[in-house]
């Protein structure tokens, strides 16, 4: 039966088998080994997924990338008795005794953190896994949880979980040193962290993939651009004005599918903009602020697309940045970075970084109104080096403290249906830099 088995528990259940302290999982202790610390988080110190590759004992090694729930690309799909016995073995059914439904079912609610370790039962959780079937079903089902992207290295990306506290690191990228030097965008769209840059002579995009845990390129927009606004919604994701090659700002605006691949060019902004900011809100997609016009000023307004009409509106004084005069010691508006802004349930929130508070827009009276502060430790320069993200019911924060090139990055959340801001640390890592690009993945 299901002795001495690995047993899937949904995420909606106690895990009665963890235990105070250090816990382990293994999966066919001759393959791989997976430890997870369980101990409080420490303020002054890291707390990582350990994962860890043990000696090889065969020729189907697993390799380690257990630490981000990604697919073990390195494992050859075999049907022999080393990678499918007893239960396991019926590809048909997954978990034999309840039926392939019932084992699905099962899986949409277990944390996709476990997905990873869940492929390296078998070649049917493999596939199902790989296929990106599960995350489908969990989009249908409302079941989605949010991991926080961010790169504070050139080339290195990292990942963290929220509900479990932990830390991850994705494969290295491997591009050439013009894109490693270039401004970049980032956008999180279905399982897929998509990173914008330049290349020596074009712009180029590199692709992150959630079901491969692997980074291609290749993929191309219609018109290429960089300085965009953009957001995601489900599997699809709205990118809107920017500046192309020549350094011309745009009007123009794309959609992607991630589960097409495919681009769709989108009727053109009523305003060209570049270095706005984008969002999801009540099912339509808003670009706020930015800079555009022949004098390339700061604009206050934003604009709002339908998707079912696939019309632009535009909105006045819905940028949060200011527009009066630079205080002393500060620079032009047109310097600090893009708008600060995140969607909660639909309300609109915003960070001043220069007043260290958190705003929040008033859609019947197109207002701002201030609600609370910002983390004390959330240092920016005029704005870059912040983040500032949704992530399902709560605010993210990112950012922290650093002194002589040494300091860390923070991660605060604060759930505004809780009331004013009050902000929970949940991780603290050390950091010689600050974050260059973040986007959260919702799946």
């Amino acid at each position: 039966m299901l002795e001495d088995r690995p047993c899937l528990v949904s995420r909606d259940y106690p895990r009665t088998c963890e235990r105070e302290g250090n816990w382990r999982m293994t999966y066919r202790p001759e393959i791989v080994e997976v430890q997870q610390s369980k101990r409080p988080l420490e303020t002054n110190g890291e707390e990582e997924d350990v994962v860890r590759k043990v000696p090889k004992q065969s020729a189907d090694q697993i390799d380690t990338a257990l630490s981000i729930g990604g697919i073990l690309m390195s494992v050859p799909d075999q049907s022999g008795s080393q990678q499918n016995d007893g239960d396991n073995s019926d590809s048909s059914s997954l978990i034999a005794a309840i039926g392939r439904d019932n084992s699905v079912s099962c899986l949409i609610r277990c944390s996709r953190a476990d997905y990873g370790a869940i492929a390296s039962l078998n070649r049917s959780f493999r596939s199902l896994i790989r296929s990106g079937e599960l995350y489908k079903l969990r989009r249908q089902n409302g079941v989605i949880e949010h991991w926080v992207y961010f790169s504070c290295q050139l080339l290195e990306w990292e990942a963290f979980d929220p509900s479990r506290r932990h830390w991850m690191h994705l494969p290295s990228m491997n591009p050439n040193d013009c894109f490693m030097f270039a401004d970049k965008e980032s956008l999180a769209v279905g399982t897929e962290l998509l990173v914008f840059g330049r290349a020596l002579d074009s712009h180029v995009i590199y692709r992150y993939s959630l079901l491969t845990n692997t980074w291609t390129t290749g993929m191309r927009m219609n018109e290429p651009r960089c300085l965009f606004g953009s957001a995601s919604l489900g599997e699809i994701a709205i990118l809107a004005g920017g500046s192309d090659s020549h350094g011309n700002i745009l009007s123009s605006a794309e959609l992607y599918n991630s589960e097409t691949g495919k681009w769709k060019p989108l009727p053109s902004m009523k305003k060209p903009r570049k270095m706005c900011s984008g969002v999801f809100m009540d099912g339509k997609f808003y670009v706020i602020g930015g800079i555009g016009g022949a004098d390339s000023k700061l604009l206050t307004c934003g604009e709002e697309y339908d998707l079912e009409t696939e019309t632009w509106t535009e909105i006045p004084n819905m940028s949060p940045v200011r527009t009066g005069a630079a205080r002393e010691n500060e620079p032009p508006a047109t310097s600090e970075a893009p708008p600060l802004i995140a969607v909660v349930n639909n309300e609109l929130y915003a960070a001043d970084y220069a007043e260290m508070e958190v705003r929040k827009y008033n859609k019947a009276n197109r207002a701002w109104i201030t609600v609370g502060r910002l983390p004390e430790r959330a240092d920016s320069m005029y704005g870059w080096g912040l983040a500032f993200r949704a992530c399902g019911d709560r605010l993210i924060v990112i950012g922290g403290p650093r002194n002589a090139g040494e300091g860390f990055i923070e991660v605060n959340s604060w759930v505004p249906s809780d009331g004013p801001p009050q902000w929970d640390l949940l991780g603290r890592k050390r950091s010689g830099s600050f974050v260059y690009n973040c986007a959260v993945m919702g799946c």
